[in-house]
């Protein structure tokens, strides 16, 4: 039986106990929520990113001008980009323009291998310089001009409108004599409704060298697209006033105008 003077010493010792208990029982909680916090945490970012992507088309037009005679196309390409803001890429897609309008010419691929730097000025203007090389392997008559083709460009972004100033430093696809050929591309795309996107576009190409007047040209398209679970497609009208002189082949002219569809996913 406890004795009178012990009985506060116990009761004491009680509280000290309970005290203990209860102060554990709120830290443990805590703890667990403390390394699940952790553990749930996001990783920094990576300093590289990589993207591919793959399109399938009815044709592929490019600068207003068909490059596979209205006939489908299958293209692709793979993206390499650094926190930095550099970045580097190839592409590739089927042609036949090259052997269309040179039946002894063999060329039926283009590879566009690309390296730039982007810059944010804020969260609207993004700035973009860089080089793109277009190449066409295959094999050629003896002295034809090859249509292997380097680029500079200089672009800038907000937010749906897009400007992109690009300067040939030698022979322009094909055309010799053509160093300083160059064009301006203005392009718009916005949400119209439920998820569809429309594309607005114009843009001038200018030919340097003794033919510049038959081969400068302005071109244009309209279009519209969608993505459907990571699936876009797409639908876009196009035209030019590329003159008869300077892109008829097998009787037709390069530039008339065209309509592409599309489909296409980037991973």
């Amino acid at each position: 039986m406890t004795s009178p003077k012990s009985f506060p010493l116990a009761l004491a010792r009680l509280l000290v106990l309970t005290t203990g208990a209860a102060a554990l029982l709120q830290a443990t909680p805590s703890m667990a929520a403390d390394s699940s916090d952790a553990q749930t945490a996001a990783a920094p970012a990576p300093a590289f990113t990589t993207s591919a992507n793959i399109g399938l088309y009815s044709q592929y037009v490019f600068r207003g001008l068909t490059q596979t005679n209205e006939k489908p196309a299958l293209q692709g390409g793979f993206d390499l980009s650094h926190e930095s803001g550099l970045y580097a890429g190839i592409w590739a897609s089927n042609i036949s323009w090259i052997s269309d309008a040179t039946p002894s010419a063999s060329a039926s691929l283009e590879a566009d291998i690309y390296g730039g730097f982007k810059y944010q000025f804020n969260d609207t203007l993004t700035g973009d310089v860089g080089f793109l090389h277009y190449a066409y392997p295959g094999s050629f008559p003896s002295g034809y001009t090859k249509a292997d083709t380097n680029e500079l460009y200089l672009g800038l972004d907000a937010k749906w409108i897009s400007l992109r100033y690009s300067y040939a430093v030698g022979n322009t696809f094909g055309s010799a004599d053509t160093r300083g050929s160059n064009y301006i591309d203005l392009s718009l795309t916005h949400e119209l409704f439920a998820g569809i996107n429309g594309v607005a576009h114009v843009g001038h190409q200018r030919y340097t060298g003794p033919n510049a007047s038959n081969l400068s040209y302005t071109d244009w398209k309209l279009g519209l697209n969608r993505d459907f679970s990571g699936y876009v497609l797409a639908a876009y009208y196009t035209g030019t006033n590329a003159k008869d002189a300077g892109y008829t082949v097998k009787g037709k002219n390069l530039g008339r105008d065209q309509l592409v569809l599309a489909v296409s996913r980037t991973f």
